[in-house]
């Protein structure tokens, strides 16, 4: 599968976007009709266009570095069920499959039951992204997604690098401890600004530990 050179071509020419920090989310200022914005991350953009509904472009801001090291990724990945195919790559940009679902941080939020299989399919894809290779980072509520029941993980760029990462693990150990005894079959809806603050709570919580260790040393 692959979009059309002159289609790419004109869109990736037209298109705006900066990274103020790699700490938050890219800012678009300008997407080309009839291309629509799929989403962000720190370091990239990911769009869609009407007339090639099965795949997205992740562009990467300018500045951002990372890209030869997702396209070794998905290269290492090959075609699975459980991860995106990459399928055409440039200078900043990669043609990847898109992956339909709701994330996990979404069915928290809209009070969307999320079964113990999904789960399990991201410990099989992640110990299948780690037999090729590789190691799974940056696995978190909105890196997950859910359909039909199953699970499938988005975004991989991170997948080369060596340290130790626990968010997933945590995340799992939050799923059994508190989310299957308390909130699932509930339909409860968690609001956008208690999850923003468990997030932020979280990030600080590692930060502080990551400098009691250093201390340690």
């Amino acid at each position: 599968m692959k979009i059309e050179e002159s289609v790419l071509t004109e869109f990736l020419h037209q298109v705006r976007l900066k990274s103020p920090s790699p700490d938050d989310p890219i800012v678009v200022s300008y997407t080309p009709h009839p291309w629509e914005l799929v989403g962000t991350g720190n370091y990239a953009g990911v769009f869609g266009h009407p007339d090639y509904p099965e795949l997205v472009v992740k562009v990467y801001a300018p500045g951002r570095p990372g890209i030869e090291k997702e396209i070794e990724v998905y290269s290492k990945l090959g075609e699975t069920r459980y991860f995106p195919v990459c399928y055409q790559y440039g200078d900043n940009y990669l043609v990847i499959r898109r992956m339909n679902g709701i994330s996990l941080f979404d069915c928290i939020r809209h009070g969307i039951p999320i079964p113990p299989q999904v789960i399990e399919d991201v410990e099989e894809a992640l110990e299948l992204a780690r037999k090729r290779g590789l190691y799974p980072h940056d696995v978190h509520g909105k890196n997950v997604l859910m359909h039909l029941g199953r699970g499938y993980l988005i975004d991989v760029s991170d997948y080369y690098i060596k340290a130790e990462d626990t968010k997933w693990r945590d995340l799992r150990k939050a799923y059994n401890a508190i989310y299957l005894p308390f909130l699932k079959d509930r339909g409860w809806k968690v609001p956008l600004w208690v999850l923003d603050g468990i997030r932020k709570g979280y990030r600080y919580v590692k930060k502080v530990h990551r400098l009691l260790e250093a201390m340690r040393l």
